[in-house]
């Protein structure tokens, strides 16, 4: 994992093999996130949609079905009165009396009223012209587990198969579960010891007695009463395992912040997590910079020529597979064909993941005229697909040879604009050496500067200026070092715009002179 922290946000870049399989970003202000808990009031409901309209500080109101109120929600409402006034402080709810649970299809507006106080979680975060999706069955989540309050249910991730090791674990689990909560055990917990699981148990609990407290001070609708753990440590604890070699951030704030969490989940792994300190950014160090322009596009290039056509719409995505001018050894076109649709599977498993692409999927892949072949292409792509942890279900190949996927959208699609302003605005453009005359004019000004003499000086600039400057002999860079007296460094950027230069110190500050 490699991590890069700016001002207003976190980047976190997962590897395997070199190749970017995820891409997350945490936005400091983000407000709506997963997974967040709300105090609020319903605004109103909707006996059409049998769903109501719930005010949590969005410009668009948050939407709660009847289906995602939790058949304790009448339970959950009189705790949350008793708990606000004072008259209820056991928030282990070892002496709760119950509510009747709620009928399974019962109608929203009978159950709440409007300017009516609920405790909500954001299941669903805002997404176009939507607001967020709400549910009151409210769930923390932990590093082996899934606290579930006012429920007595304990289940295991079914991801677990091994017969012996899920009676186990709902053994132990049921042998330090409090009573009034309900268990979700998820797949990392497999051969995990009762200390581990008890560990987790416990911090989970303290984040629901300080959910608890915090109802008592509300003096205002709505209000954030617990935030989902920071995005380095929610990401870390919904994938990290054993195959995790390195964990490198450019922030020592955030390396400290990641050494204590893995501390509590995974004590031996604190090793693995590197302070990166160098003058070339850490998503170009990695190669990441330049995988996210060749990774986004509407075209995205595979082995032998292939490539993908990826479109989007507002609830749909529809991916092409071509097997463009490769020329291939195979005899036959069917052979063929099933090589490249086996390439494609792959990419496309890492597309939705690199995307974060929810909704519908379709794929359009080559036609292939076996039933056989059909059947392992749909295989390979479940299998492709099996170490996607977001909720997903894909339909075998229609008799078009379509392949539908369904994949849970629980954040907007990750659009990153890989195409660029043409520079050629005028129908002309300026010759290189123009561009390289004002990069000279700057670096004269920068080392006339007594101030900056001592500096170094790294020039950043496309990669394609940037092979000019050092092409040939004597080079461009060379030239200047005998006319200034100063060595520049060169450093290709794969971010920046063909015309766009900057002269950074070591310590990538920019050079004012």
């Amino acid at each position: 994992m490699i991590i890069r922290s700016n001002s207003s946000a976190v980047d976190f870049a997962l590897l395997k093999g070199g190749k970017l399989i995820e891409l997350n970003k945490e936005i400091e202000d983000n407000k709506f996130s997963v997974g967040d808990i709300f105090i609020a009031k319903i605004r109103k409901s909707v006996s059409g949609l049998n769903a109501s309209f719930i005010n949590v500080g969005h410009q668009k109101d948050g939407f709660l079905h009847y289906h995602d109120l939790g058949p304790k929600v009448l339970s959950l409402i009189k705790y949350v009165k008793l708990v606000s006034t004072g008259k209820f402080n056991n928030y282990l709810l070892k002496n709760f009396r119950y509510e009747n649970e709620i009928e399974k299809n019962g109608k929203i507006e009978e159950l709440l009223k409007p300017k009516q106080s609920i405790l909500v979680q954001i299941v669903k975060e805002p997404i176009s012209t939507k607001g967020p999706r709400l549910s009151s069955e409210i769930s923390l989540a932990g590093r082996f587990m899934v606290l579930i309050p006012f429920s007595n249910r304990v289940s295991i991730s079914q991801k677990i198969e091994d017969i012996s090791e899920k009676k186990r674990l709902k053994k132990l689990v049921l042998s330090i579960r409090p009573k009034g909560f309900g268990i979700i055990i998820r797949t990392v917990a497999k051969n995990q010891k009762v200390a581990s699981l008890d560990s987790d148990l416990q911090n989970l609990l303290e984040r629901w007695k300080n959910l608890s407290k915090k109802l008592k001070e509300i003096d205002n609708f709505p209000s954030k009463i617990l935030s989902e753990i920071n995005r380095s440590s929610s990401i870390l604890r919904d994938i990290f395992d054993d195959s995790f070699s390195g964990i490198h951030v450019d922030d020592e704030n955030l390396k400290i912040e990641i050494e204590d969490y893995l501390k509590t989940i995974d004590p031996k792994k604190t090793s693995i997590v590197k302070y990166y300190n160098n003058h070339l950014p850490i998503f170009e160090n990695f190669g990441i910079e330049k995988q996210i322009k060749s990774s986004f596009g509407k075209t995205v290039s595979m082995q032998k020529g292939a490539y993908l056509v990826i479109e989007h719409t507002e609830a749909l995505h529809v991916i092409d597979v071509n097997s463009g001018n490769r020329s291939s050894k195979l005899k036959t076109q069917e052979d063929t064909a099933m090589e490249v649709n086996l390439i494609a599977s792959a990419e496309i498993a890492r597309q939705l993941r690199l995307r974060d692409m929810g909704g519908i999927i379709v794929v359009d892949f080559i036609d292939l005229n076996s039933n056989e072949n059909r059947k392992k292409l749909f295989d390979h792509l479940k299998n492709e697909m099996s170490s996607d942890r977001t909720k997903h279900k894909i339909l075998p190949p229609s008799r078009f040879g379509l392949i539908q996927i369904t994949r849970q959208r629980v954040r907007p699609v990750l659009k990153i604009k890989t195409k660029e302003k043409n520079p050629n605005e005028n129908d002309e453009v300026e010759a290189p050496i123009v561009l390289i005359d004002k990069i000279k004019a700057e670096l004269s000004k920068i080392t006339m500067n007594r101030r900056l003499k001592a500096e170094s000086v790294y020039l950043h600039l496309h990669p394609f200026v940037a092979a000019y400057i050092l092409e040939g002999y004597p080079s461009v860079r060379l030239k200047w070092y005998f006319k200034f007296k100063k060595w520049i460094n060169i450093v290709p950027r794969h971010a920046y715009k063909y015309l766009e230069f900057k002269f950074l110190d070591k310590n990538r500050k920019r050079l004012i002179y």
